[in-house]
């Protein structure tokens, strides 16, 4: 449990972010094994088809995940101010809104997932393999869920050690249930969604069984769910922004995709091993972001808004080193792992995903001061203004279907992304530089912000 009211902010947020980190990075090796063993083991349909339904996948993931960062907010906020009755009614209200949400999602998705994929143009021999895969993944959503929630209970306590350790428990169980389902047993792309749903299980559990007994405080009692009513609204508002922030991204990358599939299977491939390793550097400037939030909703419920503009300062300069870094090694080394991730040497895939890598990383320098603008937006209460960053992502990817893409091919798909980050930070910045001294008066003045 870390107090982040108190201390070098830069300091904090560092060490803060590191277990967290090491997290996504652990879990980003676990879609790269996914990936990895259904290549070398099926083929590069069955590859296509992991990638292609990743966006759903991630979507319906992302959103849950929106959802309980949400409530999280509201958690840390409550614990800055030491309002420990408010903290277990939150969390009581966080369990139902939870509970409720997942069945509502999975229940839908199931039913909708092929007339998604038909009308993101997935190819006939892809088809197949994406529905099954997709559907197994759909139906263990609510242990992804589970871990998201208990994960951001803890991170919201300043806990960002335990959910990496149950994390790590998962990678490597599925990664050895990877090679026995659909090595050994031979039970093809659906082998390899079994042992994700069957890990994801394993790691839900552990880290909520931790909670109940390392963090009994948080529990809430019989008034907490009696008094949990009057949290309600103001949680769902929160999850809901974040949610919707989340979602609307996701809308835009399903649409995204729908243009990468009518360019065919090849490019499907290029694009699947292209973004896993996007994904996977793109980890070390977003975790500080997803810091931002915790930072910020702490140093808000403790009436400390100065320290949030001390900490967005230190997590930009952190951000703009990593990206250097990443650049460079980037461009050292995105060939020799794509071709080693898609199994294959053909110059239309790993040319392809290599281009998609180094474009990206390239506006990294864009990239991580959106994400620590965004989360501290979020962190400070302001629920509405990151959605308009996210609304103009969704316009972009859009415009780019319609435009970009017919005339660039895979180049514009590409600098798509890029394009929209580059807006998506200049509007940020500015509703960030009007917001925070609008927070610090009102908190000097001791108005409720």
């Amino acid at each position: 449990m870390k107090d982040m009211t108190k201390g070098s902010p830069a300091k904090l947020i560092f060490f803060f972010t590191i277990p967290f980190i090491c997290g996504l990075i652990f879990q980003q090796l676990y879609n790269l094994g996914d990936g990895k063993i259904v290549s070398m083991y099926l083929s590069k349909q069955a590859f296509a088809a992991v990638g292609a339904t990743a966006v759903i996948s991630n979507t319906l993931i992302s959103l849950m995940n929106g959802f309980t960062q949400g409530f999280g907010i509201l958690i840390s906020n409550s614990f800055g101010a030491k309002d420990f009755p408010r903290l277990r009614r939150n969390v009581a209200g966080s369990i139902l809104l939870t509970a409720g949400l997942i069945i509502l999602l999975t229940a839908g998705s199931l039913i909708f997932i092929k007339p998604i994929l038909e009308l993101m143009d997935t190819p006939d021999d892809v088809m197949d393999f994406a529905l099954r895969y997709v559907r197994i993944i759909i139906a263990g959503l609510v242990f992804s869920t589970l871990y998201n929630l208990a994960a951001n209970i803890l991170r919201a306590l300043g806990d960002s050690r335990t959910p990496l350790y149950f994390l790590i428990l998962s990678v490597v169980i599925n990664l050895g249930l990877d090679l026995l389902f659909v090595g050994s047993f031979g039970m093809g792309i659906a082998g390899a969604a079994y042992a994700t749903i069957l890990s994801q299980m394993i790691c839900s559990i552990c880290c909520c069984v931790f909670i109940l007994i390392k963090y009994k405080y948080i529990l809430p009692h019989r008034e907490d769910w009696a008094g949990m009513k009057q949290e309600l609204p103001t949680l769902f508002a929160t999850g809901l922004s974040m949610g919707f922030m989340i979602c609307i991204v996701n809308i835009g990358s399903i649409i995204l995709q729908s243009g990468i599939n009518g360019l065919g299977s090849d490019i499907m491939a290029a694009q699947t091993a292209g973004r896993k390793i996007f994904d996977l550097t793109c980890i070390l400037i977003y975790s500080f972001g997803v810091s931002m939030t915790t930072f910020a909703g702490q140093n808000t419920g403790a009436g400390q808004i100065e320290r949030v503009r001390q900490g967005v300062r230190s997590a930009v300069i952190i951000v703009t080193i990593i990206s250097s870094v990443l650049l460079v090694l980037t461009y050292l080394f995105a060939r020799p792992l794509i071709t080693w991730l898609a199994s294959t040497n053909e110059a239309t895939i790993v040319d392809n995903g290599v281009l998609y890598c180094t474009i990206g990383v390239s506006f990294y320098f864009v990239l991580g001061p959106l994400f620590i603008f965004r989360c501290t937006l979020q962190g400070l209460g302001h629920k509405i203004a990151p959605l308009y960053s996210s609304i103009l992502e969704l316009l972009v990817k859009i415009l780019s279907v319609m435009f970009l893409v017919p005339w660039l091919k895979y180049l514009g798909v590409a600098l798509t992304e890029p394009i929209s980050w580059v807006g998506m930070t200049i509007l940020l910045a500015i509703l960030y530089f009007y917001y925070i001294p609008k927070d610090i008066r009102k908190f000097q003045k001791n108005e409720p912000n």
